[in-house]
C-alpha cells in the first residue's frame, strides 16, 4: 500500500499525490474522494501514536508525540484507491482528518485538524456500513482520553528510527 492516493489520469497514466490525509468535509465535495467514499473504499490504519508540531516562542517547531490513554494501538479512518495503468497496479491510502479536539488545538491552533480516530467497537461498522452511517463515526476523539508530550527534534529524519523518538524531553 502506497501512502498518498494514486489515481489514474485521463491519458492513462497514474498520478501520485503527496497528500497522506483528506479532510472529512472533502469526502462529499471532491469528486474523486466522493466516489471512493460512496463506494465504501474505507480502511483502518493502525497507529501507536502520531506527531504534531507546536510553534515555540523562539520560532522553531517543537514536535509532540500524541497517543491514546490505555490503548497501545488504535485505528484511524482511511480511504483507499486502486489505480491500474500500463500493466501497473498501485494500491494507495490516505488518512481522514476531522476537526481537532482542545488538546490538539493547544499544540497547533493553525491546523485545526486531527486524524479521525475510531473507537474499536466501531471498526466493523466503519468498514461495512453505508456512507451516511460511516459519516456518523467521524468526529474528534475525546481529548480527555489522549495525552501528548514534547519529543526530540529528530522526527521525520530517515537516519533516525529508534524508540527514543517517542520519549519525552524537557522543554
Amino acid at each position: 500500500m502506497r501512502w498518498g492516493l494514486a489515481q489514474k489520469t485521463a491519458c492513462g497514466s497514474i498520478n501520485f499525490t503527496n497528500c497522506g490525509s483528506v479532510r472529512r468535509d472533502a469526502l462529499k465535495s471532491v469528486q474523486d474522494l466522493h466516489r471512493m467514499w460512496t463506494y465504501g473504499q474505507r480502511g483502518i490504519v493502525p497507529l501507536a501514536g502520531f506527531y504534531m508540531w507546536q510553534r515555540a516562542l523562539t520560532g522553531y517547531h517543537q514536535p509532540h508525540y500524541v497517543r491514546l490513554v490505555n490503548r497501545p494501538v488504535f485505528g484511524v479512518a482511511a480511504l483507499w484507491e486502486r489505480a491500474e495503468a500500463n500493466d501497473e497496479v498501485i494500491e494507495s491510502c490516505a488518512l481522514i482528518t476531522v476537526d481537532a479536539n482542545p488538546l490538539l488545538t493547544e499544540i497547533d491552533p493553525t491546523t485545526g485538524q486531527m486524524p479521525a480516530i475510531l473507537r474499536s467497537e466501531d471498526y466493523d461498522a466503519w468498514l461495512s456500513s453505508s456512507a451516511h452511517q460511516a459519516n456518523d463515526l467521524l468526529g474528534p476523539y475525546p481529548h480527555t482520553r489522549m495525552v501528548s508530550h514534547p519529543v526530540a527534534p529528530y522526527v521525520n529524519h530517515l537516519e533516525f528510527d529508534e524508540p527514543t523518538l517517542i520519549r519525552p524531553v524537557d522543554r
